[in-house]
């Protein structure tokens, strides 16, 4: 036996270079699952040799009678083993390939059959008639658009455009590499040191998007967290629902804004286990607001971290526009305000902003270009830099988006009329369709979901409002909402004003009636429904009176 050991690892290369100990491993390693190849069996099926062998086993088994193997006996047999050999088995030549635009098409028929099929209007949005566009051609008529998420109107303002122009002219179009190879620049740096400053955190990291974000920093740390769990609320946005899934890690979902849930589910894991606790500011399709203080209280007593999602909120609220965060403690911020030089202001302490761990963002929606952020701790944000395959792997943002991106969100961080007019407009909107009884799903926040409740009904509504009354309103189905929540999203910015407006709720009032869609009092005579036709009692403005100056 010593002897025939000694010839094969003269003979076996593969052999001759592992180690015993790699071999125990891999000899004794499952596979995957049932009727599959081990480790060791998927390195000897590459060698001629062994190959073979398997090959004849796998032959062997193939004729044994049912029931003759014992239930542990392995079964040397899978595309692995075949690949790369003749096909000779009988039956081959009668075989067909999988059908793949067959399978396209059956996919699509059943979105279309369950009117979740999504269709692409040509929206031109005009950059000096804000917020008008024109559809695929020029001549064709202007439409106002009421579902953007350029909320402040700041992919228009000449601060920000000047500074893009000024870039371009002078960097050129592209970054020219990833972040680690050539693609990192003075644009990056400036950028990401104002974002520090505007969360008043250590650091901060840009990537593509927030998607990408959300996605490769949830990824990361629920990956390599030792025994991570992540506690993920229901609502969440599917980039962060994608982040957990590709972490692997356990997952604990808890309900809706639900604190006692969360408390519930918290309590049932070991303290020294580490946890996320992964939630949103403003939810962007009900508009509601999440208990940022009360989760960070919860995370405090249970050894979590917070991760929250601000990308509906950055621009939107707080004197400085930093989001929810910092608009709880707006009294504590107001007057100290980081200036927009390298010196920054005195920082309040122990503000709810800074008991957040991780804050995400986008430099998208309300600061008008693209891209997105975490900010945080300088060891967690260099850890994900170092880490995160989605931030390494990719291209950086071009000079000139990260020039604007920086020049709108310090323009923002040093004006709030752009907020304050916009929070103006919303409350003057929802007040016109509540008084037609349109049923706006009440919440505290910018955001105006107007319920349908029918997917085939919310593509017609939206049909009907662009055709007959120039007014381009999406339709909001599944999956973005559950199946019987289809709605409208309304989102006036500071260029909405009262002529579109009355404009606006003519026209709802209009497709309403047409198309015989519930009303408020509708929804309340079948005892309400996601807040419609019931009390709306903790659905106040979070911008006070006081705070619009009114």
């Amino acid at each position: 036996m010593e002897t025939a050991s000694r010839v094969s690892l003269q003979i076996c290369p593969f052999l001759r270079r592992t180690s015993p100990t790699v071999l125990r491993s891999l000899s004794t390693r499952t596979p995957a699952r049932p009727g599959s190849l081990s480790k060791l069996q998927t390195i000897a099926s590459r060698c001629p040799v062994m190959d073979q062998a398997l090959t004849v086993q796998s032959a062997r088994v193939g004729r044994q009678k049912p029931g003759t193997l014992r239930a542990a006996s392995p079964i040397y047999h899978s595309r692995a083993a075949h690949s790369g050999r003749s096909h000779s088995h009988a039956g081959f030549e009668e075989q067909r390939p999988f059908d793949y635009e067959g399978f396209y098409r059956d996919e699509l028929d059943m979105k279309k059959k369950d009117k979740s099929y999504r269709y692409f209007n040509n929206i031109n949005r005009l950059a000096q008639d804000f917020p008008r566009a024109h559809m695929a051609a020029p001549d064709e008529g202007k439409v106002t658009v009421w579902c953007s998420n350029d909320y402040l109107g700041m992919s228009r303002n000449p601060q920000v455009l000047q500074k893009m122009h000024q870039t371009l002219e002078t960097y050129g179009a592209g970054a020219g590499g990833t972040r680690n190879i050539s693609g990192h620049n003075q644009h990056a740096v400036g950028l990401e040191d104002t974002l520090a400053r505007l969360h008043r955190k250590e650091a901060a990291l840009v990537f593509s998007s927030c998607y990408v974000a959300n996605d490769a920093t949830l990824a990361t740390l629920g990956s390599r967290l030792p025994g991570c769990v992540i506690l993920s609320d229901s609502s969440n946005h599917a980039s962060m629902i994608q982040g957990i899934r590709h972490s692997g890690a356990r997952k604990m979902i808890f309900k809706h804004n639900d604190v006692a849930d969360l408390e519930e589910k918290l309590a049932s894991l070991p303290l020294h286990v580490p946890k996320i606790i992964a939630f949103e500011s403003v939810y962007s399709m009900c508009g509601s607001i999440g208990p940022i203080e009360k989760i960070c209280d919860l995370a405090d007593k249970y050894g979590a971290i917070t991760f929250l999602d601000e990308v509906h909120a950055v621009g939107m609220y707080g004197p400085r526009g930093a989001g929810v965060a910092e608009h709880l403690d707006y009294e504590v911020h107001t007057g100290t305000a980081t200036t927009t030089t390298d010196t920054p202001a005195p920082q309040p302490q122990k503000t709810i902003m800074d008991r957040v761990d991780i804050i995400t963002g986008t430099l998208g929606k309300a600061y008008g270009c693209v891209g997105g952020y975490i900010a945080g701790s300088a060891q967690m944000v260099d850890a994900i830099r170092s880490l995160a395959p989605g931030f390494i792997f990719t291209t950086s943002l071009p000079p000139a988006v990260m020039a604007g991106a920086q020049a709108s969100v310090e323009y923002q961080m040093a004006h709030s009329e752009d907020r304050q007019l916009q929070q103006l407009h919303t409350r003057s909107t929802k007040a016109a369709l509540q008084a037609k009884g349109i049923p706006v799903i009440p919440n505290p926040s910018h955001i105006i979901p107007v319920l349908v409740g029918n997917a085939e009904v919310a593509k017609q509504a939206s049909d009907m409002l662009l055709e007959d009354w120039g007014i381009y309103v999406q339709a909001i189905n599944y999956p973005t909402v559950p199946v019987g929540e289809e709605r409208l999203r309304i989102t006036p910015t500071p260029g909405h004003v009262k002529e579109y407006r009355e404009h606006l709720v003519t026209a709802l009032d209009s497709v309403w009636t047409t198309l015989g869609i519930r009303r408020t009092g509708d929804w309340a005579a079948q005892g309400g429904f996601l807040g419609v036709g019931q009390d709306h009692e903790g659905n106040e403005s979070l911008w006070t009176d006081s705070q619009l100056g009114l």
